[in-house]
């Protein structure tokens, strides 16, 4: 006997009811390194916000350590994970530090970069991005950064923003042709 497949269903909109308490402006709290604040917006294909998604960050501390098997917040160490509502505008903010350069194989290093997870209405299932640092000379020699052709680059590194200490990243789900902003890099997870 066979049964016929269900129909998919997409992610949401349902975030802020059962996120709420999970969700933290803090990534890295108590961490040693440099304070970064990124700032930006969740936006659709037609550049519209998406005020019901979420984010999710991962990264490393800022000696280039992943952290694993601690209690979130708990030890006052970096956690290295951090969960983030969009708003009604679809922005975002967080405070984190600048994670470290993290081993790619034997011989090279990945620049600093936060692993982004996107939650949002629509997808089937999560989109995975990475955030880079601005003027960080480790971005020439990123190994998954040399992957993307080079004109795509720019959407996976933040722009300095207008405070210091403050960066700033919109995540475009969709290029269309009267989108003011390019798509976002995703990669396969």
């Amino acid at each position: 006997m066979s049964l016929p497949l269900s129909g998919s269903q997409t992610v949401g909109p349902y975030f802020a009811i059962g996120l709420s308490p999970l969700c933290s402006e803090e990534v890295a709290s108590g961490a040693q390194g440099e304070t970064v604040v990124v700032e930006g917006h969740l936006l659709d294909g037609n550049c519209a916000p998406v005020p019901d998604g979420f984010l999710e960050i991962w990264q490393a501390d800022g000696n280039g350590q992943y952290i694993s098997g601690k209690p979130a917040r708990s030890t006052g160490e970096a956690v290295g994970f951090g969960r983030i509502k969009t708003g009604p505008d679809g922005g975002f903010r967080f405070t984190t530090i600048k994670p470290g350069a993290v081993p790619y194989d034997a011989d090279r290093l990945q620049a600093p970069h936060l692993v982004v997870l996107v939650y949002m209405r629509g997808l089937l299932r999560n989109l995975v991005t990475r955030l880079y640092f601005p003027d960080e000379p480790a971005n020439l020699t990123d190994p998954i950064l040399q992957l993307v052709p080079a004109e795509r680059r720019s959407t996976l590194i933040a722009q300095t923003g207008g405070k210091p200490g403050t960066l700033h990243w919109d995540i475009v789900m969709r290029e269309q042709e009267s989108n003011a902003k390019p798509e976002t890099v995703f990669f396969a997870w």
